[in-house]
């Protein structure tokens, strides 16, 4: 729909206005100026401004979006955040309906306005005006103004609420009896008049203050006057209304502030003698109150000081002689306010004077300052509730603490920020003697570093990509330590795997399974065991003493809540470190996850968590997330392949997306599913929906991949029917021609066993890996494919997308996709690891013109953590509306 030009028109109430999108295929018709100037009838889809809302918004920052759709976006962001600061004012529509209006506006409100109406594309006001070509744009940005605000406000809750339906409902509701209070309530809504109250006084201590009545002109800021010379007749050039504005605007001053209504029954309403209470309620709150109500607090400038608060961690306390207990929660340290002026801390003398002042100014450093009440009640209660280790480094880290639900600036103890800086100086170490490699400089740095955090008692995140060696910067770990021994818990896949590279890399070191029937454990050396064992025995494990407990690929536990999760947790060890590839595949509660489970309480609980961390940062504050970065960087070392210096000698990697086009069966299958499907998404709602929404992306998938795996057929012809097929049989030809061998990964197994056959026929030979593959089985296949027993690997994604070394492959085809680049990258990463000698060449098939089309540009465009919709495969598809599901699916 935002494809096409839109106009909004305006009606009464304003909240019946619509936008009229120029749509070819729409049932209404609308008079149109096009831009030779000509006045014609055209199509159009109307959509009231509440429905249309949410659509503009995003199309605002939707290149593909038409001009006049991303200028009416930005209108509607204006909008609502008027909504959000309250500016909206009850008034009675030219027909007498009951309307709310965007206002009162100040003088940036009235300069954005000018700026959307002198930004108007011609397109967005096309709808001829009576007598005129096109309607004045600043009318119609401010008719918009006003639709928005009329519109969003309304729902049944509204009506539950007020017990009315004037000003709650959507039906338009006759009030022309409120028409006189109305225009008393909004008569400065176009105001030329803003008020300030400029604070003076003779002597700070003991003397009184004075509010004056400053005026200010709105349309023109530059123009200030004082109330009294406004009464003396003075020109102040604020017009003809000024003085009965100035009224008005006091009156709705009073509403956020009652002492001003002394004002109303003066004379002259010039200036107002203020109490110390008076003054105290305006440093307390009511200078906000007043500043949301249009009305700014001028204070005297000679007394306005930098007087601020910050908690300091750790001033009285002595550094610990033991960081692990301390770390470890053992020991609890000092939370104090300290207050500072300019800068510079108070003493406790000057705190102890602040905190007894019993009016709203005190003498500190030869200077008079004003008293914020929220201040003096820090230097009255100074001493916080303590901290735990943990809590006081995240605190360091971050340079911020909580308190009370307000973030506040945090000064550690000087010991407590030698501690802090501990953290980014790795340990000063070789490789252990006893490996059996020579560590790459990456893999030494990231030893050294797993050695800093662990010696402090604190867990570690090792988050290189797949195949830069975690696995022996892990063994090299456990030389270093030489103490105790060490449990790895991985996928099954992956027993095999660890068990030859510790017998490889560390000889003679202890290595046992716990796993199926072989459950032994030992004082020393290595224990392997998988995350099902793991959960299952996970009491008998928590009773031995371990050193070190490894988990790898520890996305297997990103869900908290699950059993496998809440078994690891139970298993206490001197330090713990997680390794993944992917430690964020969908959402920031992942990475909570599994840093919470190596490094307990340095993020707080789940929903603490989410409301400080996660929320803010997937929105996009930048702040946000350059303080959650401080938090978490020490705990989490993340190399990429792409960065310099990590592993200059990997090969080069292509990756291409090869678009191929459906048969003419593919074709008819793919527009009678979305047909029906569309009709039967059309009529559900809520769960029903969503899971029509899944079976239909998972059926065009299927018909994508071949009409066969779609329609379940026994004994399927498979040649000459599909495309994706028949390109992956010319990619084959070429691959085994130049003596390559090829990884195919496909979501589905039932498409494996396709191609299996297939292959088989050609006399292809292949290996096939899915989910119900013997432990003992897969790592036979990574043997028999390593030794070039088969050029092409068929492999399930979700049973083989980690932890396999299939380095003998130069070629990786994705038949189809996982849509969530972390796991498709995962994937890839099992031909381009280190041991990887030859360049390798990614190979995706997208079919042409369908969803797989449209999705694989949204991977391309946006690969964010905030990509939320992508990350979560068709799943995250499940809410869009009927219209925009119906643009994605559809045959092009």
């Amino acid at each position: 729909m935002v494809r096409h030009p839109v106009v909004f028109e305006p009606g009464d109430p304003p909240r019946a206005g619509t936008l009229a999108f120029l749509d070819p295929g729409g049932d209404e018709r609308a008079t149109v100026v096009d831009a030779d100037l000509t006045v014609r009838e055209t199509a159009v889809t109307r959509m009231p401004v509440a429905a249309a809302v949410p659509l503009l918004a995003r199309a605002r920052t939707d290149a593909q979006a038409h001009p006049a759709a991303r200028f009416w976006g930005a209108v509607a962001l204006v909008a609502l955040q008027l909504l959000v600061r309250g500016r909206v004012l009850p008034g009675v529509s030219a027909g007498d309906f009951d309307a709310w209006r965007a206002g009162p506006f100040d003088a940036a409100d009235h300069a954005r306005i000018r700026e959307l109406a002198d930004a108007m594309p011609a397109e967005a006001r096309a709808v001829p005006a009576e007598g005129l070509l096109l309607t004045d744009a600043e009318t119609l940005v401010r008719a918009f103004l006003d639709a928005v605000a009329d519109a969003m406000p309304r729902s049944p809750g509204a009506v539950r609420a007020t017990g009315t339906t004037a000003f709650a409902a959507t039906r338009p509701v006759k009030v022309p009896q409120l028409r006189p209070w109305a225009e008393e309530v909004s008569a400065g809504l176009d105001s030329g008049v803003r008020l300030s109250l400029r604070l003076e006084t003779d002597d700070p201590l003991g003397g009184e203050f004075r509010a004056v009545v400053q005026l200010h002109g709105v349309a023109d800021p530059a123009l200030v006057a004082d109330a009294a010379d406004l009464w003396a007749g003075h020109e102040t050039g604020l017009g003809p209304r000024a003085r009965i504005e100035t009224i008005i605007a006091l009156r709705r001053a009073a509403k956020a502030w009652p002492r001003l209504e002394a004002l109303l029954e003066s004379a002259v309403p010039d200036e107002l003698i203020l109490a110390d209470a008076d003054v105290e309620q305006l440093l307390g709150g009511t200078a906000a109150r007043l500043d949301a109500a249009g009305v700014d607090v001028h204070w005297p400038r000679s007394m306005v000081r930098d007087l601020s608060a910050r908690a300091v961690i750790g001033e009285h306390d002595l550094a610990p002689s033991d960081l692990p207990s301390f770390l470890g929660g053992g020991q609890l340290t000092s939370f104090n306010w300290q207050l500072a002026l300019g800068g510079v801390r108070l003493s406790a003398e000057e705190m102890d004077r602040l905190a007894e002042a019993h009016c709203p100014v005190v003498r500190l450093r030869e200077q008079w300052v004003l008293i914020d009440p929220a201040l003096a009640r820090k230097a009255r209660q100074r001493d916080l509730k303590p901290l735990t280790g943990i809590d006081a480094l995240s605190a360091a880290l971050t340079g911020t603490v909580e308190i009370d639900g307000e973030q506040v600036p945090v000064d550690p103890s000087p010991w407590l920020a030698e501690l802090r800086e501990r953290l980014s100086q790795p340990e000063d170490i070789g490789a252990p003697p006893a490996l059996a490699a020579t560590l790459r400089d990456y893999q030494l740095r990231g030893l050294r570093w797993l050695a800093r955090m662990t010696s402090l008692g604190l867990g570690a995140c090792l988050a290189d990509d797949m195949g830069l060696g975690k696995t022996i910067t892990l063994i090299a770990l456990h030389l270093h330590r030489g103490q105790g021994s060490t449990l790895v818990v991985c996928p099954a896949s992956l027993l095999g795997n660890w068990e030859r590279e510790i017998e490889r890399f560390a000889p003679g070191v202890p290595v046992r399974r716990f796993h199926g029937s072989r459950r032994d454990l030992a004082d020393d050396g290595f224990v392997l065991t998988t995350y099902g064992t793991m959960r299952v025995d996970a009491a008998r494990l928590a009773e031995h003493p371990w050193d070190l407990v490894v988990a790898d690929e520890a996305q297997h536990v990103k869900n908290p809540a699950s059993g496998t999760a809440k078994a690891l947790r139970e298993i206490p060890a001197t330090a713990r470190v997680a390794l993944s590839g992917t430690p964020v595949e969908n959402n920031l509660s992942e990475l909570w996850a599994i840093l919470d489970w190596a490094t307990p309480g340095l993020l707080g609980t789940l929903p603490r968590f989410r409301a400080r961390w996660a929320k803010p940062v997937e929105s996009g504050e930048q702040e946000a997330a350059r303080r959650l970065a401080a938090l978490v960087g020490p705990f989490l070392l993340r190399r990429r392949k792409s960065d310099p210096g990590i592993a200059p000698e990997l090969p080069a990697k292509t990756e291409t997306d090869r678009p191929v086009a459906l048969t003419t069966e593919q074709a008819g299958l793919y527009e009678a599913t979305v047909r029906e499907m569309m009709e039967q998404i059309a009529s559900a709602g809520g769960m029903a929906r969503r899971g029509l929404i899944v079976k239909l992306l998972t059926g065009l998938k299927q018909i994508c991949n071949h009409p066969a795996q779609y329609l379940h057929e026994g004994e399927p012809r498979l040649t000459g029917r599909s495309g994706k097929l028949e390109l992956l049989d010319e990619l084959l030809d070429t691959i085994l021609a130049e003596d390559g061998s090829a990884l195919v990964f496909t979501q589905y197994v039932a498409m494996a066993r396709l191609l299996e056959r297939h292959l088989r026929t050609r006399g292809v030979p292949t290996l096939f890996l899915h989910g119900g593959t013997s432990v003992a089985r897969r790592e036979e296949m990574v043997r028999e494919f390593q030794d070039g027993a088969a050029p092409v690997f068929l492999l399930s994604l979700k049973a083989a997308g980690t932890g396999l070394n299939l380095t003998r492959a130069d070629h990786v085809i994705h038949y189809d996709r996982w849509w969530n680049p972390a796991v498709e990258d995962q994937a890839t990463d099992r031909a381009y690891r280190i041991g990887q000698t030859r360049p390798v060449q990614v190979h995706r098939l997208i079919a042409e013109g369908t969803v797989e089309d449209r999705v694989a540009a949204m991977l391309a465009a946006k690969r964010s953590l905030a990509d939320a919709v992508l990350a979560g495969g068709e799943a995250g598809f499940t809410e869009l509306t009927d219209a925009e599901l119906a643009r994605l699916v559809e045959l092009r």
